[in-house]
């Protein structure tokens, strides 16, 4: 793909020619093809926002777990097809009616609004049905709103979106799905910015920065609201729309106040757990995940918001103060695993499923044991030092690759110092806990 293209890609301005293909393996890897842009982008913004408000849009603990969810929720795709193109083309093969043409611009522009209001669906439903809302709430629960926000995406939404698609595959090549469902997830990543304040006349018709600002606030006005993905005429049409009025306070109604990555994905899916097993009632205990997300016995299918925490305006961020090289640690490191991460996807037609699910563990490891250090939890030197025991020995069985060529001999000495910090530190607080047992 070229790089006009990739660009273009990001905002939804490619055209039907370019971008319609007869077979689902010819459709280019859009989003994975996009990190460059998604890099740049952010660098972008990280240097105009300091140029424009003189400090940093993003903090590094937020920034960093927010990426790592987007890591995250694309593991499954090292093992398997995507589960919304997997069933959209199970269907297409078995129960088409009609077959559009796949080279025409009609097709395409159909297909454009097609997987539009399907998402506009999904979304929606993902914020209204609790089960649903235990995947998507992990978009949701940063703090802050910027381009790093885009990416904290949920491993388990995919599992539950499929079904909203079916519907086109009964006329819509997958081909032509496959490249519309790639270009719809990208458009929604530049939205997610404060820099850019109003687009005027396209305020009415596209979903903006301005209007998905408002769908991220956890204020009484903005909850439920703006589900629209590339258009926002879906929620003018449905009741569901709201202009931004007072300040925006992002968020989830009752903050997470961590940045360790496997309680972000699966926290609320415990709480869902816990919630109905207070219940003795089989109904309420169903409702609980088929209904509202704050759903309670005796109210109706949907959350009662009136009684949600109040937001005064006054609320900041949950930024915990930590030492600057504990930051510069976790950021080097952070930097090591997202090379293997793009190691992994490049090569993952070569290895064998044993190697990639080892991999694949690997980076869940190293992103819990980054997350531990930021909450600088007391479990963390041990989780951390037995880390850096799997990554010596990965180095050495050559499953990792350093950075740079001419960085191999620094790397190898990083970890081995990592180990041997960690290691202290484990030993350390053997001794002070052996000391309060006496």
């Amino acid at each position: 793909m070229a790089a006009s293209q990739g660009v273009r890609s990001m905002f939804f301005l490619l055209t039907p020619n370019e971008s319609s293909f007869q077979q689902v393996g010819d459709v280019p890897q859009y989003v994975q093809q996009a990190t460059p842009f998604f890099v740049g982008l952010m660098v972008l913004e990280f240097v105009v926002g300091v140029l424009k408000t003189g400090a940093s849009v993003v903090t590094v603990n937020d920034g960093l777990t927010s990426i790592s969810a987007g890591m995250v929720s694309r593991l499954p795709l090292l093992l398997m097809r995507g589960c919304e193109l997997t069933a959209y083309m199970y269907v297409w093969e078995r129960y088409r009616v009609v077959e559009l043409p796949w080279d025409s611009p009609w097709t395409w522009w159909l297909t454009f609004l097609g997987v539009d209001f399907c998402y506009y669906w999904v979304h929606r439903f993902a914020h209204e049905v609790a089960i649903l809302w235990a995947a998507h709430q992990v978009h949701h629960s940063s703090e802050y709103y910027n381009l790093t926000t885009a990416l904290r995406q949920s491993l388990t939404q995919q599992f539950g979106s499929w079904i909203f698609y079916l519907p086109m595959a009964l006329a819509v090549p997958p081909s032509i799905f496959a490249v519309h469902i790639q270009l719809n997830l990208l458009y929604q990543f530049w939205i997610h910015t404060e820099l850019i304040r109003d687009l005027g006349p396209l305020e009415w018709i596209f979903n903006t920065p301005k209007h998905h600002r408002v769908h991220h606030g956890r204020n009484l006005y903005c909850i439920d609201k703006n589900y629209g993905g590339i258009l926002i005429i879906w929620d003018r049409l449905f009741g569901t729309f709201a202009a931004g009025t007072d300040k925006v306070i992002y968020g989830l109604l009752f903050p997470i106040n961590t940045f360790e990555i496997l309680h972000v994905q699966f926290y609320y899916y415990i709480d869902l757990w816990r919630r109905s097993n207070t219940y003795k009632n089989i109904n309420e205990k169903l409702s609980t995940y088929v209904k509202g997300p704050s759903w309670k016995p005796g109210e109706s299918q949907q959350s009662d918001h009136s009684k949600s925490p109040k937001v005064t305006g006054e609320e900041v961020p949950h930024n915990p103060s930590w030492p600057l090289p504990l930051q510069v640690y976790v950021v080097l490191h952070f930097l090591l695993v997202l090379g293997t991460y793009h190691d992994l996807f490049e090569n993952k037609m070569m290895l064998s499923q044993l190697t990639i699910l080892g991999m694949t563990g690997y980076v869940l490891l190293t992103l819990t044991s980054l997350g531990f250090i930021i909450d600088q939890r007391p479990a963390a030197a041990v989780l951390e030092m037995l880390r850096c025991v799997v990554m010596v020995m990965l180095q050495r069985g050559s499953y990792m690759k350093p950075l740079l060529l001419s960085l191999a001999v620094p790397t190898e000495a990083f970890v081995s110092l990592s180990l041997l910090f960690w290691a202290l530190q484990s030993f350390s607080q053997l001794l002070s806990l052996k000391k309060k047992a006496e």
